[in-house]
């Protein structure tokens, strides 16, 4: 008898289980239907705000995957199909068709779900003005970009994440003048140590990005369109705003379901991405992972974690046996030419998972010091202070410096200590850095202060 597997969530997560799943197991003995509510699948989601800038066209380079090429292998697409509920004792999912407005049951053997994650959405009184988007869909990026063209003018982000600084670079690169309003100290605060995103904020600033921190938006003006964003004498002129106020899990399907829940509010799995109910997988944004270093379970909204996991639950599903190693978080973006990136833990971090951590800092640039575009950077490496093991890394600087945190993720993931990281034979030639990399020097530097 053929099994059916339904997929939930057409994206990163649930497509790469689908095709995991395709590649080991034939048509005549597993079915797949995957649901997605909008109108596309297996897109990068990362690609949108380079969308909106202008960076990337058209659109269709976004799109990994279409449903007719799904189709080829299989697997059963249904777009504009949302799941509204899942009944385990049924074993049936049901589904609204958002164009017809139909509504059914589909019944499954093997459920994966992958619904990814929501945007924050605080009650902001104006948020539903017209002008006012978010940056999570690729209608939201197309919407975005139809109003970029349109400027310049002013643009207003709320929020110092990731969305929210690529955001601003798509309409400063436009010609917009551009306001970020974020609640902390700096930008980024969650990945950056507060002085390294203060470096971030002065790199904005003298880019002509205008950065207001420890804000928080209280309101969104105008009647027909939006005007301005706050209150009394902290408003800022906007004709347009774009919330990146950060991610949630998208896990209230699998909660209602009674599908257990982690202490990040996510999916609580297995290395194997089981959940605690046989026979349903969950990955990406809407699950939980474990991390490499503590083994405490988090919830990181990055499309590496999501493909991964969802490759996991697919060789699983499809009769192999795979497992999740675990995650650091390892993150890059950039605004302009400034380049940003962060690995595993940072000193509060560490001390918070209880450890006694030393960090060591580099100033200097990202080629040799005579290069003719040699750009300043600065590497702070993160330690435990008895033995010296890498626990994290955080840059900041120009162009050529994020993609070295790929280094000390590996440097992590292999358990190095910093006085070995500062002894590896890195390559070297004036274009790409000094003799000795900024690597070696932040690393020789945490190393010192271990025992």
């Amino acid at each position: 008898m053929v099994e059916r597997l339904v997929v939930i969530g057409g994206d990163a997560a649930g497509m790469s289980a689908a095709s995991q799943a395709r590649r080991r197991r034939s048509p005549d003995e597993l079915e797949i239907v995957a649901l997605e509510r909008s109108r596309w699948v297996s897109y990068s989601a990362c690609g949108e705000p380079y969308y909106v800038a202008g960076y990337v066209e058209p659109l269709e380079r976004l799109l990994a995957r279409t449903p007719e090429d799904f189709g080829r292998m299989g697997i059963q697409v249904r777009i504009r199909h949302e799941a509204t509920a899942i009944n385990l004792g049924r074993r049936t999912v049901t589904v609204s068709d958002l164009g017809s407005g139909e509504r059914k049951e589909l019944g499954f053997d093997t459920l994966m779900i992958g619904t990814g994650g929501r945007p924050l959405r605080p009650p902001i009184n104006g948020s539903r003005l017209p002008g006012v988007h978010g940056l999570h869909t690729l209608d939201d990026a197309i919407a975005l970009r139809a109003t970029a063209e349109d400027g310049p003018g002013n643009a207003v982000v709320v929020g110092g994440g990731y969305v929210g600084l690529e955001a601003a670079e798509a309409f400063h690169s436009r010609g917009w003048r551009v306001t970020v309003l974020t609640s902390g100290p700096a930008v980024l605060d969650r990945t950056l140590d507060p002085d390294l995103g203060a470096q971030v904020v002065a790199a904005m600033e003298n880019m002509g990005i205008r950065v207001v921190t420890g804000t928080r938006v209280e309101c969104i003006n105008g009647t027909e369109q939006v005007v301005s964003v706050g209150c009394d004498d902290e408003t800022h002129p906007a004709d347009v705003v774009v919330l990146g106020l950060g991610f949630r899990p998208e896990s209230t399907l699998a909660r209602e379901a009674g599908i257990g829940i982690g202490p990040t509010g996510a999916i609580s799995v297995d290395d194997r991405q089981r959940t605690d109910t046989e026979g349903v997988w969950a990955g990406g944004d809407c699950a939980e992972a474990s991390h490499r270093l503590t083994g405490q379970p988090v919830n990181f909204h990055l499309g590496t974690v999501a493909n991964k996991a969802g490759r996991v639950a697919g060789i699983n599903i499809g009769g192999g046996d795979a497992r999740f190693p675990g995650v650091l978080g390892t993150a890059i973006t950039k605004v302009c030419d400034l380049e940003i990136s962060s690995t595993g833990l940072r000193p509060s971090d560490a001390a918070a998972a209880g450890y006694d951590a030393v960090a060591g800092d580099a100033q200097g640039s990202t080629t040799a010091g005579y290069w003719p575009t040699a750009s300043a950077m600065t590497i702070r490496v993160v330690a435990e202070r008895a033995g010296g093991r890498i626990l994290g890394a955080q840059i900041v600087g120009g162009p050529g410096a994020g993609k070295r945190i790929d280094v000390f993720a590996t440097a992590i993931w292999n358990g190095m200590t910093a006085e070995e990281l500062a002894w590896a034979d890195l390559a070297y030639a004036p274009p790409f850095s000094g003799v000795w990399d900024l690597i070696h020097i932040a690393a020789r530097r945490a190393a010192i202060q271990t025992c």
